[in-house]
């Protein structure tokens, strides 16, 4: 099987960045190549199913540019195809003064990122749009939403095969090897040749990128946060997106209470580190990713910088009591007994040798190859953005003219 252009990675970037080569180089020969069974079996099929409105990110980033572009690329995209999308909107719940500034300033980058509607409330705002919410001030996002993600990600699929796109499944990829013509990649029922790579590895992304002699930094170090459910007959407690101010020094957003568009309400998540990167369970180890990210300087920098959060991050993972504790500083209604188990996900976070935390999209060209080398959430909203983006970049490093003969890819 020979190719002039391989996507390895079947999650929704993966598949979005195929579905876009396909669409814009109609007469190149176009693959991808999933590990899994099946399409979005990680990160696109684990996550809570919001759609980001693009406040969160430094204006200028290439998360705030991907992310409010992506969004409304998103929506066009679903209603286009008939995919369920709500528009259920955001509310960002002060509830102690000391998180007021951080909240303002949080205001005024959504601003700076041109996020549409966006509203600062005072506490009577915040119970005429939440009535069981309390808080201090607050943020109201009318563009965020929630989607099925696999859904999505399977749409695109389609649309890739449609457009002429080979797309291969149980094919982990074992090794890159260079070859003065291309690339062959590496798997256990065989091989594939190819000129030009691009990998959207997620969870694997780094290793993917050294197997073609990139750095080794930044590393992927695996974060699983672990969810809670609102009984069904208490999901009245909330009508959309209830999220705590951030902490900018943390890279995750606390415990909030995500709408799903199966009807189901999700709680959570923590963020405590994952001893493997499919690590959905806490009995979950996997002794080569466990020492990847224990022996990581980066991994050592941040624990140091961050061990008391950490801490509790992992002791409110094993005490669900603290799990809710958490919850009903927003939600007082909230009780015990209205929170069943919830499902696992596990979070690609890339880390710099230095221990800081890798907070925008990376991409990163090599001969014949590019590397999408960290692209977390809001990845999922941002995905139809990213594409384009790497396509993009693909078309400039590569030389891809529209339109062109597959000869175009032979230097």
């Amino acid at each position: 099987m020979t190719y002039d252009l391989v996507v390895v990675g079947g999650g929704i970037v993966g598949l979005a960045t195929t579905r876009e080569f396909a669409t814009r180089f109609p007469r190149l020969r176009i693959a991808n190549v999933e590990k899994e069974l099946r399409h979005g079996r990680h990160q696109t099929g684990h996550n809570s199913g919001v759609v980001h409105s693009g406040l969160y990110y430094a204006p200028g980033s290439r998360k705030a540019r991907l992310c409010t572009d992506g969004r409304e690329r998103l929506y066009a995209y679903c209603e286009a195809t008939g995919i369920p999308f709500r528009r259920v909107g955001k509310l960002i719940v002060a509830t102690v003064p000391s998180e007021l500034d951080r909240l303002a300033g949080l205001y005024e980058r959504g601003r700076a990122n041109a996020v549409p509607g966006l509203e600062l409330l005072d506490a009577a705002g915040i119970r005429a749009r939440e009535p069981e919410v309390r808080g201090l001030r607050a943020i109201f996002s009318p563009s965020t939403g929630i989607v099925d993600f696999g859904a999505v990600a399977e749409a695109f699929a389609n649309d890739a095969r449609a457009l002429g796109a080979d797309l291969f499944v149980g094919r982990e990829v074992r090794r890159l090897e260079r070859r003065p013509d291309g690339i062959v990649i590496h798997t256990p029922l065989g091989e594939i040749v190819t000129r030009k790579v691009v990998t959207c590895g997620g969870l694997y992304a780094d290793r993917l990128a050294r197997m073609t002699g990139a750095p080794a930094a930044p590393k992927i170090v695996p974060f699983r946060g672990d969810y809670l459910l609102l009984r069904s007959d208490r999901r009245g407690l909330v009508q959309g997106n209830v999220y705590p101010v951030p902490d900018p020094a943390f890279p995750f957003l606390g415990v909030h209470f995500s709408p799903r568009i199966d009807g189901s309400v999700l709680l959570g998540p923590n963020a405590v580190l994952a001893f493997a990167r499919e690590g959905y369970a806490f009995s979950r180890v996997n002794l080569r990713d466990a020492y990847d990210a224990l022996g990581y300087p980066g991994f050592i920098a941040l624990a140091r910088k961050h061990w008391r959060s950490g801490a509790f991050e992992l002791y409110r993972d094993i005490a669900r009591r603290a799990f809710v504790r958490s919850l009903q500083r927003y939600v007082p209604a909230l009780r015990y007994e209205d929170c069943l188990p919830g499902p696992s996900g596990v979070r690609a976070q890339a880390l710099a040798a230095d221990g800081s935390l890798v907070d925008d999209f990376v991409f990163e060209a090599g001969e014949r190859t590019l590397h999408v080398r960290n692209a977390p959430s809001p990845a999922a909203t941002s995905s139809l953005a990213i594409a384009r983006a790497i396509a993009d970049e693909a078309a400039q490093h590569f030389g891809l003219p529209v339109g062109e003969s597959t000869a175009a890819l032979g230097g």
